[in-house]
């Protein structure tokens, strides 16, 4: 298997990369391109700082360490974020988004966990995205039906996103991270990304309730356009589905780890989850020892984040 921290890592170096140049419009990277790793900016944070993109993917592991798969014990932990800013990594908590922020309050007001997350169409930001990769890990080398394996997609999803279109969004990512996990012969990236979109696409298509949405929101995705389009047609907002396919670019415009998360932050807007995505994917297919290592040296308690992959790859 490998590393967790292949993954998690690059998604948290992804997180710490974009946090300073968050909302700013793609037109500024045009004159100031993004190169390394810089502190202060849009949230006044020392480089290294990553947000809530990975503080509540921590969270998570550390759930599915210690718990197993309990939906109750993800949400407490997210909940413990929330109030004592636990999983951060100055202290603070700088960046949340709103459709996060009402299912957290909701739980805490003691509604059942999978049912905290809206479902209305304004709940489709990339919420859940942003911290699903630790479902591959949990699923990868597990006989599962691909029934059971979805749904707990969806319900990992559901704890702050419960609309149909940010669970396939989820289920499409995990499945291309379960390809790359599973990667063991070295096939080039495209390939093993498309590998993973036509297992999420052949289980949503048998399912009346997901195959509309999905012809209709993830069209460029399911029929290969994502890999060649120019990067005035890509979009790298908070919306899920943006994010999703920006990530997908992002890995197809490059061969490397540091140049995808560059490419991604030089987007613009959703910086730090746009890169964040994009690296736990980057992360898994280039490895640990491919993320630049003065980015690594900058990343707060990085030593506390290797020791919950490692924590969760042991129980694994």
């Amino acid at each position: 298997m490998k590393n967790v921290k292949d993954g998690i890592v690059g998604l948290v170096v992804g997180d710490a990369l974009g946090v300073p140049y968050e909302f700013k419009p793609r037109k500024y990277f045009e004159d100031h391109p993004v190169t390394n790793m810089d502190g202060y900016g849009t949230h006044n944070q020392p480089a290294g700082t990553w947000s809530d993109d990975s503080s509540l993917t921590l969270a998570t592991i550390d759930s599915l360490t210690s718990c197993g798969l309990d939906y109750e014990d993800i949400m407490k932990k997210f909940y413990a974020w929330f109030i004592d800013s636990d999983y951060t990594a100055t202290g603070e908590i700088f960046d949340m988004g709103i459709s996060t922020r009402n299912a957290i309050i909701k739980y805490g007001e003691g509604e059942s966990p999978i049912l905290c997350g809206g479902n209305g169409e304004r709940d489709n930001g990339n919420g859940s995205l942003m911290r699903i990769l630790p479902a591959a890990y949990y699923l990868h080398g597990k006989s599962m039906e691909t029934e059971d394996a979805m749904e707990i997609i969806h319900n990992l999803s559901s704890l702050t996103h419960n609309h149909i279109r940010s669970k396939i969004s989820c289920g499409i990512y995990v499945n291309i991270a379960l390809k790359l996990l599973n990667n063991d012969i070295g096939l080039p990236l495209i390939e093993v990304i498309k590998n993973g979109v036509e297992d999420a696409v052949d289980y949503y298509n048998s399912k009346k309730e997901y195959s509309d949405e999905l012809n209709h929101y993830f069209k460029r995705i399911i029929n290969g356009e994502i890999y060649n389009l120019s990067c005035d047609k890509i979009q790298s907002s908070g919306y899920v589905t943006a994010t999703l396919e920006a990530s997908i670019w992002c890995l197809a415009q490059t061969d490397n780890y540091k140049d995808s998360i560059l490419k991604a932050v030089n987007l613009g807007y959703d910086t730090d989850t746009t890169a964040s995505v994009c690296g736990g994917l980057s992360g898994i297919y280039y490895g640990y020892d491919n993320i630049p290592k003065n980015w690594l040296s900058e990343i707060e308690n990085i030593n506390q984040i290797i020791d919950l992959c490692d924590n969760f790859e042991e129980t694994l």
